[in-house]
C-alpha cells in the first residue's frame, strides 16, 4: 500500500495547536490492548431497532434488509479501535458506529484486517465501509498511488468525522534529545507500515546528512512497533497523536513511553465508502450529522478524552 492508503497524510497544520490539548485529556483514556487476528470480530455494534430508527429508510434496501453494515478495520489501534480483555471491539470508532446504527436501525459488524488491505477489501465488496483511523486524502479519493502517481483503483468517497495529527514518542526518560523530525537523524525509528509516520520517516531519511542516517523499521501494526521500542530495539516511534498519547498513558502502567515534541500533519479521519455506493454514503452522512446534532457524538469523543479532534459537522471528501 502506498501513501494513498495511509492513516495520516500531508495537510494544513492549522489545528495542530488545538489537537495538542488531547495530551491533557489523555488521562481519561480507557485501558485495553489490540488483537492482531484477521478473522471476523466476535463483537459487533449493538443491535438497533429498525422500527424506532429515524433514518432507516435512507439505507440501501439490501443493507436495511440484512440489518448489518460490514466494517473493515485494523482493530489494533487504541484508542480508536481495539479489543478489550473480553475480546470485544471497543474504542472511538465502534462507539460512533453504535450511535450511528441506532439512527439507521442496523448494527455495524467490525471485521479485523491489516490496515493496508482494507481498501482492497472494500473494492472486492468484502466490506461495506472501512472505518479505521483512515485519513481522507485526494490520492485515496482518486485511487492514485502517491509514490508512483499512477492510478491503481477507482478511489473512494470519505465521510470525515475526526481530526488528528502525528507524534513522535520515545521510551520514558530516554528521549535522547529528540523533539523534532530533524532530531531523528542518526537514530532508529519504528513505525506501522504504509502510514504517514512511515512516509514522514522516509522523507526525513532523505534529508539527513551523510554519516547521520535515519534507520527505519516498519511493522504490520502499531502494537508490534511499540513492542520493538519497548524492548530497546529503536530510539523512537511515531503514530497518530491519540494513539501515541494512549500508549504513553497505558503501556506499562504509564511508565514505558512519553510523547515528545509537537504534532504535525493535522488532517481528517474518514469513513471510506465505494464511490458507486452513494445511497449508503448519504445515509451515513445523515446519521453522523444526527448524532452530532443530538449530542451523542460529543459524549463519545469526551469519553475517550479527544475533544480537541472533534468536528462540528459531517464533511464529504474534505481531505487534501
Amino acid at each position: 500500500m502506498t501513501a494513498s492508503s495511509t492513516r495520516r497524510t500531508t495537510a494544513a497544520q492549522s489545528r495542530i495547536a488545538a489537537v495538542g490539548a488531547i495530551a491533557v485529556a489523555g488521562a481519561l483514556l480507557l485501558t485495553g490492548c489490540g488483537d492482531q487476528t484477521k478473522d471476523k470480530d466476535s463483537g459487533s455494534s449493538e443491535t438497533a431497532d429498525s422500527s424506532a430508527a429515524p433514518l432507516a429508510d435512507q439505507l440501501p434496501a439490501a443493507i436495511r434488509d440484512k440489518g448489518v453494515i460490514k466494517v473493515g478495520s485494523d482493530i489494533a489501534y487504541a484508542p480508536v479501535e481495539f479489543k478489550d480483555d473480553s475480546g470485544k471491539t471497543v474504542g472511538i470508532d465502534p462507539d460512533l458506529a453504535d450511535a450511528m446504527g441506532k439512527q439507521l436501525g442496523v448494527k455495524f459488524e467490525f471485521e479485523n484486517g491489516t490496515f493496508d488491505t482494507l481498501l482492497t477489501g472494500l473494492r472486492s465488496k468484502r466490506y461495506d465501509i472501512a472505518m479505521s483511523a483512515m485519513t481522507d486524502t485526494k490520492d485515496r479519493q482518486e485511487g492514485i498511488d502517491a509514490d508512483t502517481g499512477k492510478k491503481v483503483g477507482e478511489g473512494v468517497d470519505f465521510l470525515d468525522y475526526f481530526t488528528a495529527g502525528v507524534s513522535i514518542y520515545t521510551k520514558q526518560g530516554d528521549d535522547q534529545g529528540i523533539k523534532t523530525w530533524d532530531d531523528l537523524c542518526g537514530k532508529k525509528i519504528v513505525v506501522q507500515r504504509n502510514t504517514v509516520s512511515n512516509d514522514l520517516a522516509k522523507a526525513q531519511a532523505e534529508k539527513c546528512p551523510a554519516g547521520k542516517k535515519l534507520s527505519i523499521e516498519a511493522f504490520d501494526n502499531d502494537q508490534q512497533a511499540q513492542t520493538r521500542l519497548r524492548a530497546g530495539g529503536a530510539d523512537a516511534g511515531s503514530s497518530d497523536f491519540p494513539v501515541a498519547a494512549y500508549a504513553a498513558k497505558t503501556s506499562g502502567g504509564g511508565k514505558d513511553f512519553e510523547v515528545v515534541g509537537e504534532q504535525v500533519e493535522a488532517a481528517p479521519y474518514g469513513i471510506a465508502i465505494a464511490k458507486s455506493n452513494t445511497e449508503l454514503r448519504d445515509a451515513l452522512k445523515a446519521a453522523l450529522d444526527a448524532i452530532i446534532k443530538n449530542g451523542e457524538y460529543d459524549k463519545i469523543i469526551a469519553k475517550w478524552g479527544v475533544e480537541a479532534g472533534a468536528v462540528k459537522e459531517a464533511t464529504l471528501n474534505g481531505g487534501k
